[in-house]
Parts: structure tokens; C-alpha cells; sequence
């Protein structure tokens, strides 16, 4: 495994989980910090441009810890990757398509307690469900406001980036990545499925605020039910902006009835707390391709927790290489206090 300051070990009290450790003293967390919530304990560059069974290793869009503690990585090119926990080395690829045969823009990904795989595709959007070999299984049902417009209101590559499912397996979770039309800038929207007799029906809707110009590339959900939300944004000459987030939609309102969210009185937002900018985290060495204000940095927009050590969490990004000269799909071990 070609590393930078770092090397790999397992994340404490999971077996096989992935956790990138940077080299160096006991007080290490302390000299890693980017911020009092957040240290980065390492980052690997080991996929980049690389490829295994014919299948680009890349283009990363989504992470999931699998039910034997490896690593599902979804490409947004339609292929499923199985990660050797410890070493990132692949092990497995499956390709994914829609009903038609077609590729998927596939951009958020579940593994559900049965090990079947649920898969979000911000082209029309779309959550379908998908067995071990790639069969297509079951599609959820989606608000007609959500679709791409002319169906819809959503602008397009702006739809379903994040996906997650809740402590206890009955709600499952897809995060808008901008604004409706006729919604404010900034507002987006996550819808919730609940799971009823091993299906999921449409549940409430809540708004997120994003900061000015980003966007929101994925969720997670925490143990105790709240989520940590990515926002990312890029601009030409300068860079990516990633910020990690912790969201909390346990009191925000049920936005899925009201049509255009333009700051009206009675509407609730989900809260967030600022936990991390990732360009203030310490660059271990890293080098980047293009422009960026540290070069640690790259379109982050892949996240999974892969366990808890000493009360925080060991939370693994990546990024999507948009198979492109000049970016690199990185992996990211962060340890976040929440």
C-alpha cells in the first residue's frame, strides 16, 4: 500500500475496519487537529489511477462499511467495489444499471441489514435496490417535486448525493445537493423513507441550510441519530471547499407539504454545527494536482463511520477523481468528536 505519514491498522474494537494512522508521537491527535472536534490521523493515495478486473478504480461517490467489516465503494460510473477493510486493496466489483441496461449516475449508498445494497442515482432521482451480483431488486418511490425538471422542480446533476439509513434500520435518508427551483439558495431538502414490513414508503421531508456556494455531497447518520453532513464546493484557480458538518433533524419541520421554502415563519431548519474545515487540517505531506488551499485537499464527497475509538468517531472519506488528470482519488481517516 503506497502511503504518505501514514499506515494502515485496524480501527479499535472492529475487526478488519479501515483506519488510516498518521506516524508519530503519542500526542499525535493533538498535532493533527483541524479543529477542537476534528483531527485527521492520516490519508492514502494508493487507488489513484488504478484499476482492477478491467473496472477504473475511481470516481468515487460513496463509501459503506459492509457487513463483514470490508469496505463497499460506489463509483459514479456505475461500478461497486469491495475493499479489503485493512489495505483498500479491492477484492470484488459488480456493475450496477438501471432497469434498462443503462448506466447509473449512481451517487449514495446503503448497506442494508439483509446485505442487499440501496443505491441512489441523481439522474432522475432514483433509490433502487440491489442484490449481492447486481441485480436490481425494488425502486423506491420518489416526490414528483424532487425529479429533474421538466417532471420536476430539481435542477439537474443537483438531485440524490447523500444516502443513509438511521440507527435501527427503519429510516433511511437521501440528501438533495442543491436547491429546488422556486426554493432559496442554499435550501436543500432530505427526504425520508420508513420501512414498513420490508418495504420503504414515503416519510417526511426535512431543509438544510448550506453555506453560501456549496453544496451538499453526502450524509451519514451518527449512532444516536443525528448525521454528519458534507458540504463541498469548487471554484477554478482556488480550489475545493470541504466543511464537515453535524446535522441534527430531530425537531425540523416536515417541510414535504409546503411548496416553495422561502424563509417563511414556522418552518424549522435541521440545526448544524460547524465540527470541521477541512483546509485547516494539517496537510501530512500531501501534494495536489491543481490549485488548492491545502493540498490535502480534493472533491471530498464519499464518507462512512467505520467505528468509535476513545468516544470518537473514525469517520473514512474520499474523493471522486472525476477520472481526471489533475485530481486524485484520495482516501481520508478522520477522528470526530461529536
Amino acid at each position: 500500500m503506497r502511503l504518505r505519514n501514514v499506515l494502515a491498522t485496524a480501527a479499535a474494537g472492529l475487526a478488519a475496519a479501515t483506519c488510516l494512522t498518521a506516524a508519530g508521537p503519542a500526542n499525535a491527535q493533538e498535532n493533527n487537529a483541524c479543529s477542537p472536534s476534528v483531527s485527521i490521523e492520516g490519508y492514502s493515495d494508493t487507488l489513484d489511477k488504478t484499476t482492477y478486473e478491467g473496472s477504473y478504480v475511481g470516481n468515487f461517490s460513496a463509501l459503506a462499511m459492509d457487513r463483514d467489516s470490508s469496505l463497499a465503494a460506489l463509483s459514479d460510473r456505475s461500478s461497486l467495489f469491495g475493499l479489503d477493510g485493512r489495505t483498500l486493496a479491492p477484492k470484488a466489483v459488480v456493475q450496477l444499471a438501471d432497469e434498462s441496461g443503462a448506466a447509473l449516475d449512481a451517487e449514495g449508498l446503503v448497506v442494508d441489514r439483509d446485505g442487499t445494497y440501496l443505491v441512489s442515482s441523481e439522474t432522475e432521482p432514483s433509490v433502487r435496490r440491489y442484490s449481492r451480483d447486481g441485480r436490481i431488486l425494488d425502486r423506491l418511490p420518489v416526490p414528483d417535486a424532487l425529479r429533474v425538471a421538466p417532471a420536476g422542480r430539481a435542477v439537474g446533476n443537483g438531485t440524490f448525493e447523500g444516502l443513509t439509513m438511521l440507527p435501527g434500520g427503519r429510516t433511511l435518508i437521501a440528501s438533495m445537493e442543491y436547491a429546488l427551483s422556486g426554493d432559496s439558495a442554499g435550501i436543500v431538502r432530505l427526504q425520508t423513507w420508513k420501512r414498513h414490513h420490508g418495504s420503504f414508503a414515503l416519510g417526511a421531508q426535512y431543509a438544510y441550510r448550506a453555506d453560501t456556494g456549496l453544496g451538499v455531497p453526502e450524509v451519514t447518520a451518527t449512532p444516536d441519530g443525528r448525521l454528519l453532513v458534507l458540504e463541498r464546493g469548487f471554484t477554478a484557480g482556488v480550489g475545493n471547499t470541504v466543511r464537515l458538518y453535524l446535522a441534527d433533524p430531530r425537531r425540523a419541520t416536515d417541510t414535504s407539504g409546503i411548496d416553495n421554502l422561502t424563509g417563511q415563519d414556522g418552518v424549522r431548519l435541521i440545526k448544524k454545527t460547524l465540527l470541521a474545515d477541512i483546509a485547516d487540517c494539517p496537510d501530512l505531506g500531501a501534494t495536489a494536482k491543481q490549485p488548492q488551499p491545502n493540498p490535502l485537499l480534493d472533491n471530498i464527497e464519499a464518507m462512512t463511520i467505520t467505528g468509535r475509538t476513545k468516544g470518537r468517531l473514525n469517520v473514512l472519506l474520499a474523493s471522486d477523481d472525476n477520472q481526471n488528470a489533475v485530481q486524485t482519488t484520495r482516501f481520508y481517516s478522520l477522528r470526530v468528536r461529536t
